[in-house]
Parts: C-alpha cells; sequence; structure tokens
C-alpha cells in the first residue's frame, strides 16, 4: 500500500507570529507547503518572507474574518460579502447562506489576481473555515467554486473520501451529496486529495497537547492509500493566538511525530 501526505501549514499573513513559524517548519523540512491568505494586511510581507526559500504559497480563499487579528476586508465590493462594518463577517454560516455566488466568484477572482501580481503562481486552493464546503447549509456554493477552479485549473482541497477520519476536524461528507461533489469535480478535471487530517480544537481543549499529538498519530495510522492532505495552523505565541496554534507548530518537529511519520512508511509530497 502506497500513502503519500501532503502538510500544509495553513493562514500564512495571518500574524507575523504564524508567517515566522510556517517559515522556520519550511526550513526545518518539516511541512511540504503553505497557504497564503491574501486579504489580510500581512500578507504581502509573508510573501516577501518566503521568496528567498523559492517557495509558492498556495491560495487560501477568505470569505470570513478571523477574529485573532482583527477583521480582514474583501477586495472587491460584493454587498452580500460584507458585515454591518464593511468587513468580512466573523460568521461563516452567515456568509455560506447569504453571500451571492457571483460576487463570490469576483472575490475569488481578485484574490487569485492578488496572488498573480505578487508574482505567485499558486496550483491549489481551499477555503478558510470551510466556508465554500457547504457544511453549514449553503450548498450552492461548492459547484461554483469546483467549476472556477476548473477554469484556472487549480486542485481543490475536498476529500475524495467520505468517511470521518479521527482528527479530520470536519463532519463527514456522506452519501449523495459527498459522491455528487466528488463526481462533479472529475467532470471538470478538478485534482482532490484523497482524505484530510486536522486537528480538532475540542481534542486540544480536554487534552492538551498530549492528547492532539495522540489523536494525529492515530489519524495517520487510519489514512488510505493513495495521497492525502494534513493542514493544520502552526503559529508563535502572541496576542490573538490561540494556544493550539503553537501546540501544532510543537508537533511537527516531534520525534514522535517524525518516527510515527516512518513508520507507517508515509511518503511526504508537494501535493496530491
Amino acid at each position: 500500500m502506497t500513502r503519500r501526505l501532503v502538510i500544509t501549514a495553513d493562514d500564512l499573513g495571518r500574524d507575523h507570529a504564524g508567517t515566522a513559524a510556517i517559515h522556520a517548519l519550511h526550513l526545518a523540512g518539516a511541512i511540504t507547503r503553505a497557504t497564503l491568505i491574501p486579504v489580510s494586511p500581512h500578507a504581502a510581507q509573508a510573501v516577501e518572507t518566503f521568496r528567498s526559500s523559492g517557495v509558492d504559497p498556495q491560495l487560501h480563499l477568505t470569505l470570513t474574518s478571523d477574529a485573532g487579528p482583527g477583521p480582514w476586508r474583501p477586495l472587491t465590493a460584493g454587498a452580500t460579502l460584507r458585515d454591518e462594518q464593511g468587513d468580512l463577517p466573523a460568521d461563516a454560516r452567515r456568509v455560506e447562506l447569504t453571500a451571492d455566488p457571483e460576487q463570490v466568484r469576483a472575490e475569488l477572482d481578485a484574490q487569485l489576481d492578488w496572488m498573480h501580481r505578487a508574482g505567485l503562481e499558486p496550483r491549489t486552493a481551499d477555503s478558510h473555515a470551510g466556508v465554500l464546503y457547504g457544511l453549514r447549509g449553503g450548498e450552492q456554493l461548492l459547484p461554483m467554486v469546483l467549476a472556477w477552479c476548473a477554469e484556472h485549473r487549480l486542485s481543490f482541497r475536498f476529500p475524495r473520501e467520505p468517511v470521518h477520519h479521527p482528527g479530520s476536524g470536519l463532519e463527514p461528507w456522506v452519501g449523495v451529496r459527498h459522491r455528487e461533489a466528488v463526481e462533479l469535480a472529475d467532470a471538470h478535471g478538478v485534482r482532490l486529495p484523497d482524505a484530510l487530517l486536522t486537528s480538532r480544537r475540542t481534542t486540544a481543549d480536554h487534552g492538551g497537547y498530549q492528547a492532539l499529538r495522540a489523536e494525529l498519530i492515530d489519524g495517520l495510522r487510519r489514512l488510505p492509500e493513495g495521497t492525502s492532505e494534513l493542514f493544520l495552523h502552526p503559529s508563535g505565541p502572541g496576542p490573538g493566538i490561540p494556544e493550539v496554534r503553537t501546540w501544532e507548530a510543537r508537533l511537527l518537529q516531534d520525534p514522535h511525530w517524525r518516527r510515527a511519520l516512518d513508520t507507517e512508511k508515509i511518503e511526504l509530497v508537494e501535493e496530491w
């Protein structure tokens, strides 16, 4: 059985501590890629930090604000993408249920254009806070983003495997809904990872670092054949930074984690 794993550090550009931690992890060989938040005011500096490493961050499509660093603004004027203050809403469910798909598409275009103007050529896209997956009741955005990815020849972070693996951090996609999404991606020629793995915030809240590490090592053992993706949100300590992000940075260089990768004979790769 051949199992490959993309290890992704999400939220590059969210804050200075996160950018520094992700860069250090990249230099240490602990991650195989990173994703960038183009709406963040720190995004341009993050690009400069990584430019000398010869690494192109991937596109972290962002339609919600993060309460930690404060609100972000969309790159376009779409009224359904903004809250009462003109910012991207912090409530992901609100975006899923009320955002106009055409305004979302225009915002995705603008964020991809930002990457290109920064000299980046992303090959994959994913959804900050999972907004584009329709997990909270809004189902109109996923078909749109799959078509958008096909148009721009981008792969998309959506799992082929519907099983809810321990540590996936996502609600299970089951039955017809998941199958239709995978079939639509295949019809569009959009590449998908075979499975997803990430940390569950509730596990860390109840058991601390040791519980987080145990859950993710168990998740490694359960990964199916093919190419899967582990996505985490590593950072250093600082104001507005949840402690679990510092634990995720610690995990990626933990000897127990590295040994588990070797024991499970998992090959690290840059993309699925």
